[in-house]
């Protein structure tokens, strides 16, 4: 009999970006039109990842600032986050970086796994975050102060002048994986879920080997060996799901 490992997953991110819609796209394979703001939600589904059988259990949050309370106690249950912003709204972009850091405070740790999504991929002519190759020094000047700020506290190594999209660019600076995602579409929707479990694995046994290796790594986090966008792609293999 296959052992079967759950995996607590957080869906993170402003109001109105697509939180809901992506995680009952995942399970119910069903897009909503109607926009009703979650307080809290949470949904199952039995898959299967690479050859290994996991459930999901996913935790759809509140996105509107009145539930910001609710926040830390989510986030201390969870293993893997899934940042989510709509490509149709700065605001929502600009917010991914406040929520990194609130995991990354609560967990006490200098990384954790997180995967940076950017919904809503299908409203090309809506787009407010760039796809194109443009500069932070040149397009966001408003956030070079919390850029440095950042950098200075190891926080966020990014080139500011890494001509890339601007989703992949600070998930970069994150040290984790970024996808586009469109939940009305269903583009990557799964492969947005799967990532997060991926990472969870690797953290984790990074985390093992860690801990009986007895080493030392940097600040309360561990190793420090980051994802790179792009790494573990090889690994997606064919992945079948089971609604519960």
């Amino acid at each position: 009999m296959q052992f079967l490992r759950e995996y607590k997953l957080v869906v993170v991110g402003g109001g109105g970006v697509g939180k809901s819609c992506l995680t009952i796209q995942l399970i119910q394979s069903h897009f909503v039109d109607e926009y009703d703001p979650t307080i809290e939600d949470s949904y199952r589904k039995q898959c299967v990842i690479d050859e290994e059988v996991a459930l999901l259990d996913v935790l759809d949050t509140a996105g509107q600032e009145e539930y910001s309370a609710m926040r830390e106690q989510y986030m201390r249950t969870g293993e893997g986050f899934l940042l989510v912003y709509s490509i149709t709204s700065r605001q929502s972009f600009e917010e991914i970086m406040t929520f990194q850091q609130q995991i990354l405070r609560v967990k006490d740790k200098d990384y954790f796994p997180i995967i940076v999504v950017g919904n809503k991929c299908d409203l090309e002519g809506e787009r407010q975050v760039s796809k194109q190759g443009k500069s932070y020094i040149l397009g966001e000047i408003a956030l070079l102060d919390d850029f440095y700020k950042l950098s200075k506290l190891g926080l966020f190594n990014c080139n500011l002048t890494d001509h890339r999209t601007e989703g992949e660019a600070l998930a970069r600076s994150f040290g984790c994986k970024f996808i586009e995602t469109s939940a009305k579409s269903r583009i990557n929707v799964d492969n947005a879920f799967y990532d997060i479990v991926r990472e969870i694995r690797r953290y984790n046994k990074e985390m093992a080997g860690y801990t009986a290796g007895g080493a030392s790594g940097a600040g309360n986090g561990g190793p420090q060996n980051k994802l790179e966008v792009g790494e573990g792609e090889k690994d997606r293999g064919c992945c079948k799901c089971i609604v519960m």
